[in-house]
């Protein structure tokens, strides 16, 4: 039976997404739309390892397993968390400094059959603070509002 949540959440057009890592040991489910907008950024770690993620709100986020597979990384500023699998090595899922208040999600990390489309964006995260002084919207992106998600 669904919960008055779940079913808020497909009211405003969101569809429940599941992933995890590789090895399986960390699975998570997230409501998002079905058309995802992911952001590309080449600040020094994501272009190391090839970051591309779509943000959501804490509330939009469940751990359904594995957390006590999940280790953190931390650097520079301390407020990104880059959280992935001690067994395998994949972030799936990780706080990205731009919303500490919500979740930055691999989209390559959700299992097939419930992503529509992707549109990819492009962030220069080295320029950072530049960055989210001219970006619009990114902010907003971790607020549980309807047209944010």
């Amino acid at each position: 039976m669904a919960g008055a949540g779940e079913e808020l959440r497909k009211q405003e057009d969101l569809v429940r997404h599941r992933g995890g890592c590789h090895c399986g040991a960390v699975r998570f489910e997230v409501w998002s739309a079905p058309d995802l907008h992911v952001f590309n950024c080449n600040c020094s770690i994501c272009i190391k390892k090839q970051n591309r993620h779509f943000i959501v709100p804490k509330s939009h986020f469940t751990l359904l397993q594995g957390s006590e597979n999940i280790t953190t990384y931390t650097f520079n500023t301390q407020t990104a968390k880059h959280t992935f699998c001690k067994t395998c090595g994949v972030q799936s899922f990780y706080t990205p400094r731009s919303n500490p208040d919500g979740f930055g999600v691999a989209p390559h990390c959700l299992d097939p059959g419930t992503i529509k489309s992707v549109t990819v964006e492009d962030f220069c995260g080295e320029n950072w603070e530049e960055s989210m002084q001219k970006h619009k919207t990114i902010r907003s992106m971790s607020n549980p509002t309807p047209e944010n998600n």
